[in-house]
């Protein structure tokens, strides 16, 4: 008796050193992980960054333009003298200098339409990359409940694996004190090679479903995680169902789902845009100013002296200010073919944000028609486990008594264990189908920081 305890005691201690000794994930870690490790959502970031600079451009755009120039020639033979315009065969060289400048005042309001698009292109790619956030956590989300299926089905196959090895040995004894024949031997270890192999898939399966979670964590380098347990609540035999409000559901989801959110911001963007097209109907009006000057090596005093660079570049200085409209009369007519392509942008975008809304429409009325099914499914499967557990216990014992041959015993435990299967599949499937309702109606099941 002390033996058996010590061994007891040891097996507690080894069990809790392991958990102490492995690092335990929650559903809120692995989605946290994961989309501060995810490869994929960098090709969106970037996406956001190269819009956050274009909208900043936009921005600049209505700053003056600032240009200089210079230059400088060697001429060889006949030329054109720059001080006289007369051609002389001569060598010379000469250099120029000038400094230009032109700001925008008035062009149709592009560049102030360009700003306001830009800006709303950029934000709908904030909303983006929150959008494969989300896609994201809905996926590690699912895989955290495979395991958890998985996990339980192998709890289910060692519970089915200890019967059978009780059962084998029970019928061993009997055989030895001549209570059961020795065909019964062979009956009760096939019960029992079949629930080794039961066990050993269900080990590949719950393998299977880690690989998955770890593969889209992107956590290197391991090949096992160990998940927070999974408390179940209590599960009542009720069959009254919880009503949910399609329309309040999507309402909520409406105001804050990122995909509607960008595809809205989109649509004003490709009016926007639509202005900004046709401004290239109007007049544009223009202020210029610009300074030049140069040196030349024609140019010499009476004294037949090349005038010196300082003096050159003082004398020969031109400053000019205006104006400057341009007005389009014909340009193949791309102006207006511009509008007509912005226009059909819009349709498309209007049709996307269409689109969207309808998928969001119908993704919650599926999860609401799920969640009302797997609410009884939850109470029914919970019953029947009950039942056949009971009728499992009752053909045990008849079984011990030899009352019952084992071929009733095998039905009333593979009973048992499909009751209890089913029941661990309704029951993760109901509290997968709830979080995602929750999260549609707009409470944190995720902890994603939206300002990251």
């Amino acid at each position: 008796m002390n033996l058996k305890f010590s061994v007891i005691v040891l097996f507690f201690l080894t069990v809790s050193w392991q958990a102490f000794a492995q690092e335990t994930w929650s559903l809120d870690k692995c989605v946290s992980y994961a989309i501060e490790h995810n490869l994929s959502l960098n090709d969106f970031e970037y996406t956001e960054f190269s819009n956050e600079e274009t909208f900043k451009q936009s921005k600049r755009d209505l700053l003056p333009s600032i240009n200089g120039y210079t230059d400088y020639f060697q001429s060889f033979g006949r030329a054109a003298d720059p001080n006289s315009n007369i051609i002389v065969n001569s060598d010379f060289f000469a250099n120029n200098y000038s400094l230009t400048a032109s700001i925008d005042l008035f062009q149709g309001f592009q560049k102030i339409n360009s700003i306001r698009a830009s800006k709303l292109i950029y934000n709908a790619s904030l909303e983006d990359v929150e959008q494969q956030k989300f896609l994201l956590a809905f996926r590690v989300m699912k895989a955290y409940y495979d395991i958890k299926f998985f996990e339980g089905l192998l709890v289910i196959s060692q519970e089915q694996l200890q019967i059978s090895r009780d059962n084998f040995n029970l019928v061993k004894r009997q055989v030895e004190l001549g209570l059961k024949a020795g065909a019964d031997v062979y009956e009760a270890e096939s019960l029992l090679l079949t629930d080794e192999l039961a066990l050993t898939q269900s080990e590949n399966n719950f393998q299977k479903a880690q690989l998955q979670l770890i593969q889209e964590m992107n956590l290197i380098g391991e090949s096992t995680i160990f998940l927070e347990p999974f408390f179940r609540d209590k599960v009542g035999t009720e069959l009254g169902v919880t009503v949910v409000q399609q329309d309040s559901v999507y309402n909520n989801a409406m105001s804050f789902i990122p995909i509607i959110k960008a595809e809205k911001l989109r649509a004003v963007a490709a009016r926007k845009q639509l202005a900004v097209a046709r401004g290239n109907l109007y007049p544009s009006l223009s202020l210029v100013a610009g300074y030049g000057t140069g040196y030349f090596e024609t140019f010499i005093n009476d004294a037949g002296i090349v005038i010196p660079f300082r003096e050159q570049i003082k004398n020969n200085a031109s400053k000019y200010v205006g104006l400057a409209l341009n007005i389009p009369i014909f340009n193949g007519w791309s102006a207006r073919s511009r509008v007509k392509q912005q226009k059909i942008e819009i349709l498309r975008a209007d049709n996307n944000l269409d689109l969207q809304e309808q998928q969001l429409y119908l993704v919650i009325q599926q999860l609401i028609q799920d969640y009302t099914s797997l609410e009884v499914e939850k109470a029914q499967s919970a019953k029947k486990v009950q039942a056949q557990e009971l009728a499992f216990t009752i053909a045990q014992k008849s079984y011990d008594k030899g009352l019952v041959s084992v071929l009733d015993l095998t039905q009333a435990k593979n009973l048992f264990a499909t009751a209890q299967n089913e029941n661990l599949q309704v029951l993760l499937r109901f509290y997968l189908n709830k979080s995602t309702l929750d999260f549609y109606n707009g409470l944190p099941v995720f902890n994603i920081n939206q300002n990251n």
